[in-house]
């Protein structure tokens, strides 16, 4: 059985100074914003994997759908030996395209969270021993390393993850992400595409009010790691569909007129009655839309396949 090897290119105390520095900014901003990231501590993760399970949340069912029908073509079109994950987290997904890569050798799961790259690791050293693990602790925003294997190889990125990047943001990852390939490399992507407003805002507002407990938690997060003094309750949940962007926007509305403070940062912040704080954006996507953006990172599209109801799309590219 070959071990599971995990690598740190993410220093210790990484993680705190971003949430430090996300937090001074964004809540100094206007308007005022928090980054997505942020949602997924142990709480929020378990929330997360709720509603992938929620009747108005399609993605993960569309994309899972995809990846089940679509393994063998994509493996065929790859014949990858190195297979890539960034933002791995469970690596449940994945299994579709380590069963398909019957030439696979090695895995490289990329995540910030070195528990949830171990206990997926582990899984699957037990269940494929002979297929090499090499998990490496990252920031998927900010600048890879891979570790040395073999080639070609196959970047995935899946859950639609692409579309929380802003714009410049989506041109500079993709641009990071090609300097990683060779030529003969391919990106896997997923996609959410645009669609009727009502199922997206759905989405993202189930009725049980999941998404808004997983919303507020961001608020729990700094409180806890910053010592602030947010009052979830003083906050209630809004998802609006922005037709001229083309993306879904979360954001906590303040209730009431209040103070909260931050202490670890020295802050005071005044939210007004009515006043938004944005905690996401996730954009929605049209096929030639994609192409245009991988052209401009040097890719070039060569597959697109969608689910039987065209929710959600999975591209592959070729490094040119």
């Amino acid at each position: 059985m070959s071990p599971l090897r995990v690598t740190r290119t993410l220093p210790e105390d990484a993680t705190d100074a971003a949430l430090r520095a996300d937090v001074q900014h964004g809540l100094t901003a206007t308007p005022k914003t928090l980054p997505p990231k942020w949602f997924y501590d142990a709480r929020g993760s378990e929330l997360f994997e709720e509603i992938t399970g929620l009747p108005e949340y399609y993605p993960t069912r569309a994309e899972r759908e995809i990846l089940a029908d679509r393994a063998a073509e994509i493996a065929a079109a790859t014949h990858a030996r190195t297979l890539v994950e960034l933002g791995s987290g469970s690596s449940e997904k994945t299994r579709y395209l380590i069963d398909a890569l019957t030439g696979l050798d090695t895995y490289i799961p990329v995540d910030v969270s070195e528990s949830a790259l171990t206990q997926a690791g582990e899984a699957l050293v037990a269940d494929r021993p002979e297929l090499a693990v090499h998990a490496v602790i990252a920031d998927f925003t900010g600048r890879m390393t891979l570790p040395q294997a073999p080639q070609p190889r196959l970047v995935a990125f899946l859950g639609g993850t692409l579309g929380n990047l802003l714009p410049a943001e989506r041109a500079a990852f993709l641009a990071a992400v090609r300097s990683l390939l060779a030529p003969g490399d391919a990106l896997l992507l997923g996609t959410d595409l645009v669609k009727d407003e009502k199922v997206l805002v759905r989405a993202y507002d189930d009725e049980a009010g999941v998404t808004a407990e997983f919303n507020k938690n961001v608020l729990a997060v700094v409180n806890r790691e910053l010592g602030a003094d947010f009052e979830p309750g003083a906050f209630e949940h809004v998802a609006v569909w922005d037709t001229e962007n083309e993306w879904i926007e979360m954001r906590l509305r303040s209730l009431a007129a209040q103070t909260v403070k931050v202490p670890a940062l020295g802050l005071a912040v005044d939210f007004a009655a009515g006043e938004e704080l944005r905690t996401e954006v996730s954009a929605k996507f049209r096929k030639e839309g994609v192409a245009a953006e991988l052209t401009a990172a040097g890719l070039e599209l060569t597959h697109w396949w969608t689910d039987a109801q065209d929710r959600f799309a999975l591209s592959l590219s070729m490094a040119r």
